[in-house]
Formats: C-alpha cells, sequence, structure tokens
C-alpha cells in the first residue's frame, strides 16, 4: 500500500432502507474503538439517526459523520439515508467519498434496491465494495444475490469469501480467498481461527479461480503466472485488488452481519488496506494539488445554535478559523461525530469538517482562497410529488418564507413555486416522506404550522360552436352615463392556437380609440370563462357596435364586451379540457408489467416501453396521462417497484374532458368560488 493512503480517509455507507446501513455504520464505529458501547436506535444510543426526525420515524433522515482513529490511522464515516426520497444526501456523500461501502441485503430478488447507487458509482469511476449484511438470515444467499447485482453493475464482482454453514444453513463462518483461511463467526465478539472445512475446498478452489481470473484481466503478471500455472503469491493478489480497487475495475464484495457483529472488522481491514487516498478523490473530480486551501462542500445544514454549517471536504492546504475561503471568512472549524461538533481550529487535507458561519456557500461549491469553483456536481432528480403549502396563521408568512428558503438551501431536491394562476405557494420534491419530513422540521425548529392541500390542477375550457351575440350596456345614474354596444363573433380555434382578437369595424361605428377596451373586456372574462376556468383556443371578433358621444367610455365598452361573451356561451357550447402530461416512468425490468398497469388504471394511454438508457436491468415506460392523476402516482409505483420506481413527467397538451369527472371538476370549482 502506498503512503499517501496513509492520510485522512473517507467511506460513504450507502444502500436501501431496512438494508441494516446505520447498523452497519455504528458496528464499524464500535469495531475500531470510535465508541465504547454498541450504538442502537431502538434505544437511542446511536451516532447516526441522532436527529430528532431520525429518532421519531425510525429511520436515517440525514447523513450521519463521525471522524475517528482505527490503527492510529484518521478516518471519517458518512451514513446515509436509505429512503429514495432522501437520496440527495448520498449524492453528495459519494461525491466526497474516497470509497463507497454499498450494504446489499442476501435476497437476489432485491438487488435492484441498490442498482441506482451502482450506476452512479460506475458512471462516475467511485471506488465502491459491496458489503451482503444479514447473512445470519436462515435464507441469506451469497452466490445467487452475487449474480442478481451483477446484472446491475458495469463491474465485475469479485466475491472476496465464501460462507461456512452449519447442518441448518446457517451462516457460522467465512473462508477468505486470498488468504485461504477459515473464520468462525462468535456474535459480538472476535472471529476464531478455524480449519477450512474439507467439504468446502472444491467450492473454495472454483471461487479462488474466479477470484484469479478476474484479476488476470487487469494484470498481466498474474494472467502469466495462471498460465503456467503457477500460484500468485498471496502479497501478489492482495496488491492487485488494492490496485484495482482504487482505479474501480472491480468490486469486492464481502459479507456479514451488521446486527451481531459478524465481518466488521474484516471490512474495515480490507478499507484499511486497499481504500484509496484522499489525493485520488481530488485527481478523480479535476482538482489540482498545491493550489492552496480547498474544500468541497457536500452538505449544508442548520443545526441550532450553531447555525449554518457547511460540510466540507478538504483537499489541499490547511483551512483554519478566520481563513477566508471563498466569499466568505471562516467562523469556526468543527470535527464531527454524529451531531457533536467541537471545535477543532485547523483541518488539513483529506479531512471531513464542519465550516461554520459560511453565510453564501452552498452545497456543491468548491470553496478556495481567492475564489468559488465548481466540480461536475451531480444535479438534484425531478421533483414527483406536491403540496401546496400556506402557514396556518397569517401573521407567519414571512417567518415561513424564510424558514422554506433554508430548507431549500439544505436539500437541493426540494422545490418551492409561487404559482401565479391560483396564488398557491407550492413544495415539491421526492415522494411523500420527503414533504412530510420537511413539514415536520418547520414545525420542530420553527414552530411553524403549515395547511396543505393539493396544488390546484390547470383545467381549461374552451368553445365547440361558432356564435354571434350583440350586447349593450347602458346605465344612467345622473350626470354622465355609461353606453356601449357591440356585436361579437366568436369561433373555436384549432387546440394549441390561443386567443386571437380581431375587428371588422367600418364607417366609425365603434370608434378606434375604444376597440382595445373591447379586447380588454374579452381578455378578462375569458380569465375565469363560464366553468370558472381561463378560456383557451379562441377567436373573438368585433364586427359592429354602436356609440354616444357623452356617454360612452372605454369602461362602459369594456362592460358590454364581457356581457356579450356571457350571453353567448351558451350557443358555444363550452367543454372542460385537462391538461394531459408525457409521463416517463422508469423502474427495474420485473416490474415494467406492473408499471403499465398502474398508468392504464389511471386513465393513461400508453406509448411503448424500452431499455433505460445506460441502465442495466431498467426499463422505461412512456405513456401519456392526465395531470390529475400524477399527483399521487409515485405512491403506487414505488410500492409496486420495490421502492424504486421514478418518474418525469412534461406537459404535452390539452384534451377534452367529460363526464361524472368534468361535472365533479365543475362543481368542485363552483363550490371554491
Amino acid at each position: 500500500m502506498t503512503d499517501h493512503a496513509r492520510g485522512p480517509r473517507c467511506a460513504a455507507i450507502v444502500g436501501a432502507h431496512a438494508s441494516g446501513k446505520t447498523t452497519l455504520f455504528e458496528e464499524l464505529l464500535f469495531a475500531a474503538g470510535a465508541t465504547d458501547r454498541r450504538g442502537t436506535v431502538r434505544e437511542g444510543t446511536s451516532v447516526g439517526d441522532s436527529a430528532p426526525e431520525a429518532r421519531a420515524r425510525g429511520i436515517s433522515t440525514e447523513l450521519s459523520v463521525a471522524s475517528f482513529r482505527y490503527l492510529d490511522e484518521p478516518w471519517t464515516l458518512i451514513d446515509t439515508p436509505g429512503s429514495v426520497e432522501l437520496g440527495q444526501d448520498a449524492l453528495g456523500a459519494m461525491m466526497v467519498a474516497d470509497v463507497v461501502v454499498v450494504v446489499a441485503e442476501p435476497m437476489p430478488d432485491r438487488a435492484a434496491t441498490v442498482s441506482g447507487f451502482l450506476k452512479f458509482l460506475d458512471d462516475r469511476n467511485i471506488p465502491h465494495v459491496i458489503f451482503i449484511n444479514k447473512m445470519d438470515q436462515a435464507k441469506g444467499a451469497v452466490r445467487a444475490t452475487l449474480e442478481a447485482l451483477q446484472g446491475f453493475s458495469a463491474r465485475p464482482l469479485v466475491l472476496r469469501e465464501i460462507p461456512i454453514r452449519n447442518g441448518d444453513g446457517q451462516v457460522t463462518g467465512f473462508v477468505d480467498l486470498v488468504s485461504e483461511r477459515a473464520w468462525h463467526w462468535n456474535p459480538h465478539k472476535p472471529s476464531e481461527l478455524v480449519t477450512l472445512p474439507e467439504s468446502l475446498r472444491p467450492d473454495e478452489a472454483e471461487a479462488r479461480d474466479s477470484l484469479l481470473e478476474t484479476l488476470a484481466d487487469h494484470d498481466d503478471h498474474i494472467m502469466e503466472e495462471l498460465l503456467e500455472d503457477v500460484a500468485p503469491p498471496t502479497s501478489e493478489i492482495y496488491d492487485s485488488l488494492a490496485r484495482d480497487l482504487r482505479a474501480d475495475l472491480v468490486v469486492p464484495v464481502f459479507f456479514g452481519s451488521a446486527e451481531n457483529g459478524n465481518g466488521m472488522q474484516r471490512l474495515l481491514k480490507a478499507l484499511r488496506h486497499e481504500a484509496p487516498g484522499h489525493e485520488d478523490t481530488a485527481a478523480r473530480l479535476g482538482i489540482e494539488p498545491g493550489s492552496g486551501p480547498v474544500a468541497q462542500v457536500f452538505r449544508t445544514l442548520y443545526y441550532g445554535q450553531f447555525g449554518k454549517l457547511s460540510l466540507v471536504r478538504i483537499w489541499d492546504g490547511e483551512v483554519k478559523d478566520g481563513l477566508t475561503l471563498g466569499r466568505d471568512r471562516v467562523g469556526s472549524v468543527n470535527a464531527l461525530f454524529g451531531r457533536k461538533p467541537a471545535a477543532h481550529g485547523t483541518a488539513g487535507p483529506g479531512e471531513v469538517v464542519a465550516l461554520g458561519r459560511m453565510t453564501t456557500a452552498q452545497t456543491g461549491e468548491l470553496l478556495m482562497a481567492d475564489r468559488v469553483g465548481t466540480v461536475d456536481w451531480p444535479a438534484a432528480p425531478a421533483p414527483v410529488m406536491a403540496l401546496a403549502i400556506r402557514a396556518e396563521k397569517q401573521s407567519d408568512e414571512v417567518k415561513l418564507a424564510t424558514a422554506l428558503g433554508r430548507l431549500m438551501e439544505e436539500d437541493a431536491s426540494l422545490r418551492l413555486d409561487q404559482v401565479a394562476e391560483t396564488g398557491e405557494l407550492v413544495l415539491s420534491g421526492q415522494g411523500e416522506l420527503h414533504l412530510q419530513i420537511a413539514l415536520s422540521r418547520l414545525k420542530a425548529e420553527q414552530g411553524l404550522t403549515v395547511l396543505t392541500s393539493r396544488p390546484t390542477v390547470p383545467y381549461r375550457e374552451t368553445i365547440t360552436r361558432n356564435a354571434k351575440v350583440r350586447s349593450r350596456h347602458k346605465k344612467q345614474s345622473g350626470g354622465h352615463g355609461e353606453f356601449a354596444d357591440v356585436e361579437l363573433e366568436i369561433a373555436p380555434l384549432p387546440r394549441g392556437e390561443g386567443f386571437r382578437f380581431g375587428d371588422r369595424i367600418t364607417g366609425g361605428v365603434v370608434p378606434r380609440q375604444y376597440i382595445p377596451a373591447v379586447e380588454r373586456g374579452v381578455t378578462a372574462w375569458l380569465e375565469k370563462g363560464s366553468l370558472g376556468f381561463p378560456v383557451v383556443d379562441v377567436s373573438v371578433t368585433l364586427t359592429d357596435g354602436g356609440f354616444h358621444t357623452v356617454d360612452s367610455s372605454e369602461m362602459a365598452f369594456q362592460k358590454a364586451a364581457a356581457k356579450a361573451m356571457t350571453d353567448a356561451m351558451p350557443d358555444c357550447a363550452p367543454v372542460l379540457l385537462e391538461p394531459i402530461l408525457r409521463v416517463t416512468v422508469t423502474v427495474p425490468a420485473e416490474a415494467t408489467s406492473r408499471a403499465q398497469r398502474i398508468l392504464t388504471g389511471r386513465r393513461g394511454q400508453l406509448l411503448g416501453f424500452d431499455a433505460r438508457p445506460g441502465w442495466l436491468g431498467w426499463d422505461e415506460v412512456m405513456a401519456l396521462v392526465p395531470q390529475s392523476e400524477t399527483q399521487d402516482l409515485i405512491g403506487e409505483l414505488r410500492s409496486q417497484s420495490l421502492g424504486m420506481g421514478s418518474f418525469t413527467a412534461e406537459f404535452d397538451h390539452l384534451q377534452e374532458m367529460q363526464g361524472r369527472e368534468a361535472e365533479r371538476v365543475v362543481h368542485a370549482r363552483t363550490a371554491a368560488r
């Protein structure tokens, strides 16, 4: 192992919800001597999942950082949320980690739950290992799970050990395929070296040959030794594995049981000897060495009395209190161990710290002494669910705006929009859990109670027949009265044409200065329509009219035009239009047929499906779906795809809506008005 990798290193732990990530995080800290007891979420003694929201829900809701020393080497572990709805934290952690531990469950049919992580890591050439957890389960399958995971990985998966089972099929230990030594697990105690069972020797030899053949694909010397039937020395195999991991050529696979503390020391030692150093990670991100202090912001937090904290990985130089970095002066440098920032004063290359009072620093920015740079930071996924929100107390509106601004700064996968048409404030995110956590934080941290509802669907209406109408507005109330007379021809336009206004006035029957007022009267009426929605795809032509030299005015002609539109509507046969979205659903291939049924059950028109470009084992399903049917689509979709499905949607067209659904919409609009 090269000396440079002895500096501060960082490993991120990722995996699906309920895979045991946080338990692994806690057990690794205990095994490394960073904690003096095993922390558990259930007992409230964990380093990870210690945020109030995480404790209340019993799940990881934000990343947890713990810096410590293992065998006198500095390390940082980052535990990330497993829910796909909270995946933004995992992206940032993987970007700055030297190595990523992907936690998988020992069931082949759940391999797809980590496919998104494997795709991200492959695309960005981030070294990673797989840890198959929960191998204490009687049905835990290593080889079948390995084959299923390989279907989602662009890199060859290399099994580093094989299980030892008792007569009941329970995994009781493992055989290391490099050292060819066998170990018996002792729950929450060190493993015991045992004799390799004779019954396992054929399986061990086959698995070891497979390991060596994979290494030979990237190591000419090992290839020559295999061709000459020479057994490579153990030290050479370890060196080859380390080189290949650092170059992201192979993915080592380990297994164990975090719940029982099995496999922890084996994983820690592999990371210590084989994980790359921070210099390799900085080079992967395109950061040149020797350019002075450089820090990458990978998470922004608002942390009680600490205020704003910018979590950074330092790539070069020394960062200390009072240093100007980017646009701000560093208020404090803090080491992190769970939710316990500790004053650190100064930090150097490879360390993960929290910088205080970095007022303008944003997640993803590269902070340097004289400027702010950028790296190819992952974009936030498109929102899949939204809520219209408002403060319960009108006096809290300004406070709510400030609090929401902080949430957006912390979590780029949240989005806030002010919808001009409805006046609604719409909060969008990655699902119901994501949005509910955001609202719970507003309550807990800011004392804000927020009322929610479904965002208003932007229905429209149009007409289906021509009409000609004459309308007169006349009012006399002493002094100057009001008078205007207009004749309008109204006609439907092809879908998407919008609104057109024209005139065929001759002989001055309507003075030219009043014609714009007629148009304003028409457009004002079109904003509400006869069914309660804006009217589109209609042309209105002013063909005749009359005026009074004293009583006519712009306001009178506006009123006459609006009255004419109201009078004409019964003859125009108005209809409701609903927005249709072009939806692209992405799911693991085994869930494709279920996704199709979900879409057709929501009045969707299927357009076809295909393999998802660049994604192994995933499909895309395309359909045209009414917007009203997409508001809770993500919940049903994920329930039928191991929690992994998602979708994007964009407006396609407006479509006529009839029957009971149309009546229900119009009735609700009338009641609301």
